[in-house]
């Protein structure tokens, strides 16, 4: 269930009325919006029943539930024929500005050289190295264009390349579950060897001896991360050994090499809990050691250096985290050595180990820092960075031996950019710059900054915001105001070239820092989830009014966006506050969340127990059906509304966007449109290849384009 945004669009013509305004758009009133049967089924729970008309849209098999969402995919391409072309056009505009012939900055590990690259016209990645030097005859690894061909969905993860540089281990998904199938390839003699492992999550993790190799095995029903097994690329037809069951249904596990490559890990994790076992990589049939059984509620993360972990944890009350050290040799808590301190208004997120340096990333008043520190203790400073809003991160650092980090910087106005930033000597070299391939496109031409919106109960909000510098903030403004809200997940803002037909229309563009994020430090999540989830729809609900009021836009133009849990946000918010929103976006949303938390067959739930509570207990019960979107829905004038969703979406179910609306258009009062758009071959992500995911953001724009007139 935790979910990413997805962003797809409609385009329409039809009859609005909102507030005080009134907006004329014609839409052909022919078109009869479909209804799904009502079968009425009795759920009940505490002495508590509910009655769900649309249960029967579990049944996923069931002809009834396929040509329900095929009518619903059918009224909406109806309803938007007329402005089909514009949508066209904008997809044509979004890829416009797309390098389609570019690639990453290169890497260099073990040896090799490893860049990832893009051609002119093709949907998926091409994987290459280059032996020693960046002058050497490149080497293809996977041309995912050629094995994307026969499949609608198609995605590889997981590259592994054996120490050996000899073998690498991939995963691929063809139907959007993301359930992998494990695949080796003898990089020697290109071909693939006869391994073959279903039901994974697609990561590996080798040992020393380049034969064996560890993974993680997914429940199929439930797809729980919950086995981890070894196995050896020479003993063909032999099972491969079970190392490990996480048999606690709220814990899912993943294995890893350690930055060295000297240890391999097997981790534990649940919402609230993590815990770890390692071996010698160069012993592949020993036993696991843990570092630390679990102890609930005691968070941490591992890395090694030299004949230590070090650790990041919330040990000892420590919610916005610390960092200590413990010998290899007896790593347990009682060993633990803080080497530095938990602070109040500082969140530690995560370290990196270098030979000669120890990097840290921290936040404070929602903006993040590098801090870089000498092992002998000579230098400690932090990577010099100005700006109001932005997203600063360690990017990929595989080399333990170097003096250069490198990260990434962007903003709401400044394209994704990568940095090497020498800590010996303190300069830094930009190695590439996101290209707008857009010739109007100037960084300067755009404004971004913070604003703080006061709550209910007292709290400050804050909001990243950006538009065109010639866009004036008054009433008639539209704004898209997004926000995600749940996990402790922190959206940070962004530069994004799609979103510039929505800026260069006249959108303003905010991101809300809502509780459940941890944006303000751990503090700020653990006000926004269980009993305290509310606040999350309250703040964003607060920010809108706060919008309105101080005269940003007005509800005639203030449009609303969440995915996944976000979706779930969407949720409440039309069931409370409709009447502060034009249209409202709801992607992939999580909406009937008692019944989804009720059954635990359903994939992810009962690791999501400390997120959302469990509602086998009374009190999480009555507090999850006092805002879940599906329970609350009323006979009411809603927004318009469109809601996406994945048939093969293994995050979020499918039948909860499509009861959802069902439901929706049995009791709305309104003459708002409604609309219900099923990706048939995707699931949670949505399409796979980056063209066809264009696509998706073109219908969402233009949805909320063609609601204010702008879709020309």
């Amino acid at each position: 269930m935790h979910r990413p945004i997805l962003i797809s669009s409609l385009i329409f013509v039809f009859l609005f009325t909102a507030c005080k305004n009134k907006i004329k758009m014609n839409f052909d009133t022919s078109t009869q919006a479909p209804t799904a049967e009502q079968i009425p089924y009795q759920l009940k729970e505490h002495g508590d029943i509910r009655v769900d008309n649309y249960y029967w849209m579990k049944e996923r098999d069931n002809p009834e539930v396929i040509d329900y969402l095929e009518r619903e995919n059918d009224y909406f391409n109806k309803m938007t024929t007329e402005t089909d072309s514009f949508r066209k056009d904008l997809f044509e505009e979004l890829k416009s500005r797309i390098k389609e012939d570019d690639e990453s900055v290169p890497y260099f590990y073990n040896g090799y050289w490893y860049i990832t690259r893009f051609e002119q016209g093709q949907q998926y990645p091409i994987y290459i190295r280059k032996k020693e030097a960046l002058t050497s005859p490149e080497e293809v690894l996977f041309d995912c264009n050629e094995m994307s061909k026969g499949f609608d969905y198609f995605r590889l993860v997981g590259v592994n390349v054996s120490p050996d540089n000899t073998k690498v281990v991939y995963g691929i998904d063809t139907e959007s579950r993301r359930k992998y199938t494990l695949y080796v390839k003898d990089l020697l003699t290109e071909t693939i060897l006869p391994t073959k492992i279903e039901n994974t999550t697609g990561g590996s993790a080798w040992t020393s001896d380049n034969e064996h190799f560890f993974y993680v095995y997914k429940n199929p029903e439930t797809l729980r991360s919950e086995k981890i097994y070894r196995h050896n690329i020479l003993a063909s037809g032999n099972e491969d050994p079970l190392i490990f069951h996480e048999k606690d249904e709220t814990f899912s596990v993943y294995v890893r090499e350690s930055k060295s490559l000297d240890y391999v890990f097997i981790s534990s994790y649940s919402t609230l809990t993590t815990e770890h076992q390692f071996i010698k990589a160069d012993k592949p049939l020993d036993a696991f050691q843990y570092i630390q059984p679990r102890i609930r509620g005691l968070e941490y993360s591992v890395g090694q250096f030299e004949n230590h972990f070090y650790i990041l944890t919330n040990h000892n009350d420590s919610k916005n985290f610390k960092i200590v050290k413990t010998p290899i040799a007896s790593p347990s808590i009682e060993h633990w050595e803080t080497i530095l301190e938990h602070r109040e208004d500082v969140l530690l997120e995560d370290f990196e180990i270098f030979k000669e340096y120890f990097v840290i990333t921290e936040r404070e008043q929602g903006l993040t820092k590098i801090r870089i520190q000498r092992w002998d203790q000579k230098e400690d400073y932090f990577l010099p960075i100005d700006g109001e809003t932005y997203s600063l991160y360690s990017e990929f650092n595989p080399s333990f031996e170097t003096t250069k980090l490198r990260y990434g910087f962007t903003s709401l106005t400044t394209p994704s950019s990568v940095f090497e930033f020498d800590m010996a000597d303190r300069t830094q070299t930009l190695l590439k710059q996101q290209e707008v391939m857009d010739s109007s496109f100037e960084i300067k031409n755009y404004v971004e900054n913070r604003i703080w919106a006061p709550t209910r109960d007292g709290v400050k909000i804050p909001m990243s915001v950006v538009h065109h510098k010639d866009t004036k903030l008054s009433k008639e403004t539209p704004i898209l105001l997004y926000a995600y809200g749940s996990y402790g997940s922190t959206i940070d803002p962004r530069f994004s070239s799609t979103r510039l037909s929505l800026l260069d229309r006249g959108f303003v563009f905010a991101i809300a820092h809502i509780r459940g994020s941890e944006f303000l430090g751990r503090n700020w999540y653990e006000e926004g989830k269980l009993l305290k989830k509310k606040n999350t729809f309250n703040d964003f609900i607060d920010c809108s009014k706060f919008l309105i009021e101080n005269n940003y836009t007005s509800p005639s133009h203030l449009h609303a966006l969440g995915g996944s849990a976000g979706g779930l946000l969407m949720g409440v918010i039309v069931n409370e506050a409709p009447e502060l929103y034009r249209s409202v976006i709801a992607a992939v949303p999580f909406v009937d969340v008692v019944t989804t938390m009720l059954d635990s067959s359903i994939p992810l739930t009962t690791g999501e127990y400390d997120e959302w509570g469990n509602p086998n207990e009374k009190e999480y019960y009555d507090y999850m059906k006092s805002y879940s979107p599906y329970d609350n829905v009323e006979a009411q004038a809603y927004p318009n509304l469109l809601i996406t969703a994945g048939y093969h979406d293994s995050q979020v179910q499918y039948w909860e966007p499509a009861k959802w609306a069902a439901k929706l258009r049995t009791l709305k009062t309104d003459a708002n449109v409604l609309f219900l758009n099923t990706n048939m071959e995707a699931g949670h992500s949505g399409a796979s290849g980056r063209f066809d995911a264009l696509k998706e953001t073109a219908k969402e724009f233009a949805f909320m384009l063609q609601l204010e007139g702008k879709a020309e």
